[in-house]
């Protein structure tokens, strides 16, 4: 990559459709922005809301124009979508803004049971729409846990959606079972699921599923992969770091190209509160590796899904 990243913005990693909403396929994970360390423990660190007010009008500067919270990222002092609301309201006419249902989290922050009922998830709506300030919500995710039947949930999100209340469908956390399910129901614009270098094969055929039916694949731990909520180890594989070396770039950057390379549907939102990752991560959508490094990273990504 010889332009520097300063002068790079989201829209080098071209573009995808979320039903009628165009997104720069870079765009930007809030998670880790009302804490650091990744961990959405009640106990956790807050980071700086100034530096993270400034990050977030640093992304839409940079032309993220895609990003990703849910209500349930909160730290004791702050939470992701005030924030969002604070720094980007009145917000940006070509800015989308994804949030998720499903999971649960009481006022101290400790996890509760995933809201199940069509009241529990109307009222995770309204809460996102009260914190950012939204008269509707342009993508919402159910997110869940376990392979259980989704449909009773996803039904109730599909009405919210011909009240007005939500524009777009979404899921996250899903199997092709929950997919059909789902699609039975209502249109799905996106699947959030954890992918990277070495994802497990069932995660191989969601983003194939997705390919194939025009759904968005936006993978979340694509940067940090085993290391979750925690962020990346730093302990990187040698083929991600030869490449890394040979294109004066970083690993995390190799690793955002690889998994844009994955298809034209593929998107990332990867997070940060750090102003300096931000620009170097937005720049890796200008990252085209080569055939040989896709083909080493690829032999990479096999083995590791068949180790896992």
């Amino acid at each position: 990559m010889t332009t520097t990243s300063e002068t790079i913005t989201a829209a080098a990693a071209g573009t995808w459709k979320l039903g009628d909403l165009t997104v720069n396929r870079i765009g930007f994970g809030a998670m880790r922005l009302p804490q650091q360390g990744a961990a959405l423990r009640a106990d956790a660190v807050s980071s700086d809301r100034s530096q993270s007010i400034a990050v977030l009008r640093r992304a839409v500067e940079l032309g993220v124009n895609h990003i990703d919270t849910a209500a349930f990222y909160f730290s004791p002092l702050r939470s992701a979508n005030e924030l969002i609301n604070s720094a980007l309201a009145p917000y940006p006419d070509d800015l989308v803004i994804t949030t998720k249902v499903g999971p649960a989290r009481g006022p101290e922050g400790e996890w509760a049971a995933h809201a199940r009922t069509p009241q529990a998830l109307r009222g995770q709506v309204e809460e996102n729409l009260r914190q950012l300030g939204r008269d509707h919500l342009d993508v919402v995710n159910l997110r869940i846990v376990g392979t259980d039947s989704i449909a009773e949930r996803f039904g109730a999100l599909a009405e919210l959606r011909e009240a007005g209340l939500i524009r777009h469908l979404g899921l996250s956390n899903v199997g092709p079972g929950h997919l059909a399910e789902a699609l039975a129901i209502a249109p799905v614009v996106c699947v959030q699921n954890p992918y990277g270098i070495g994802a497990p094969a069932e995660q191989e055929e969601m983003l194939r599923l997705c390919g194939e039916r025009g759904i968005a694949f936006v993978p979340f731990y694509a940067i940090a992969g085993a290391g979750r909520e925690a962020g990346a180890s730093g302990a990187d594989s040698a083929e991600v770091l030869d490449v890394a070396r040979a294109r004066t770039v970083s690993a995390a950057q190799v690793r955002l190209a690889w998994t844009l390379h994955r298809g034209p549907h593929v998107l990332a939102i990867p997070g940060t509160g750090d102003p300096d990752h931000l620009v170097d991560n937005v720049a890796a959508g200008a990252l085209r590796l080569t055939e040989d490094e896709l083909a080493r990273l690829d032999a990479l990504h096999t083995t590791g899904a068949t180790a896992s």
